[in-house]
């Protein structure tokens, strides 16, 4: 029986051109026909931008508070590379801006690359397509209208970034599988990569893997989370607001007991440390 007042925690496989916010959306509603209420709170835990796949976490009634938890977890990604040319966002979402020689590039120098520049803490300024805020605004609301953005370096972790297939020399394609702290933009992380290479290079693809210890054969399609909703039984929220109220009351009943009895055991403590020293009688 579930319980989605008191807090739920669903994992999902993001579909491709979906918003992380539709996704919430979508869920969102399917619990508030289910339970009869619009008092229904879900949030995700960590954005995956529209043109990217893969783990998402969905959070329910008072599981929100556990957001900032869940996304601080180390995330994976698979990331496939084009090299050679450049896009304003750093993706797909936008056309190629900007082309460059990329047939000097090999593995080795690839290799070297990540390993000299792209292991352990690293600087990356967030790209100017993203939901970071300059004065109170997305980012991207800006960039999107052709306004100049300026936005601070972030320092982050990358833990592990391997080589999985490189198509050099035939074709200017990498893809590569990254262990990463919260924060990094792979868009961002491919742009630089574009650069130490000399050259440029933009996302064609990306898929995470792994948010914290919930890996991808974890998770559910969304159209089959909103099926397995359709045929779950829910706790009302009259009778999940009376769980939650009698859960409080014993812990407040236990709180109190704990402090009665730290408060005499702190006196009984006093009493001993103020009590006179006994005499001892002596022997002549």
């Amino acid at each position: 029986m579930l319980n989605p007042i008191e807090g739920e925690i669903f994992c999902i496989d993001k579909p491709l051109r979906m918003t992380s916010f539709a996704a919430v959306k979508k869920v969102r509603a399917v619990l508030r026909t289910h339970l009869g209420t619009r008092q229904v709170k879900v949030g995700h835990a960590g954005t995956l931008d529209p043109l990217a796949t893969g783990v998402l976490l969905l959070c329910t009634g008072h599981a929100t508070k556990r957001i900032d938890e869940l996304q601080a977890g180390v995330k994976e990604y698979i990331a496939d590379l084009r090299l050679g040319a450049t896009t304003p966002s750093y993706d797909l979402e936008t056309e190629v801006d900007a082309t460059f020689e990329w047939q000097h590039i090999d593995r080795d120098l690839i290799d070297r690359v990540l390993q000299e520049q792209f292991t352990g803490s690293i600087e990356q300024v967030p790209p100017s397509f993203s939901a970071c805020k300059i004065d109170g605004k997305p980012a991207y609301k800006m960039a999107r209208k052709g306004q100049e953005v300026e936005i601070r370096p972030k320092t982050l972790v990358i833990d592990e970034i391997e080589v999985l297939q490189c198509g050099l020399p035939a074709e200017p394609t990498l893809q590569l599988r990254v262990v990463c702290s919260k924060g990094t933009y792979i868009r961002a992380l491919a742009r630089d990569i574009g650069v130490a290479l000399g050259s440029g290079a933009h996302l064609t693809g990306l898929r995470r893997t792994r948010v914290g210890d919930i890996t991808i054969d974890q998770c559910l399609t969304l159209e089959a989370l909103v099926d397995k909703l359709d045929n779950e039984t829910y706790v009302s929220p009259e009778q999940a607001a009376a769980e939650r109220l009698e859960r409080e009351r014993i812990e407040n009943r236990e709180r109190a007991a704990r402090q009665k009895a730290e408060h005499a055991a702190r006196k009984q403590a006093k009493q001993r440390c103020d009590a006179p020293p006994k005499r001892t009688s002596q022997i002549k």
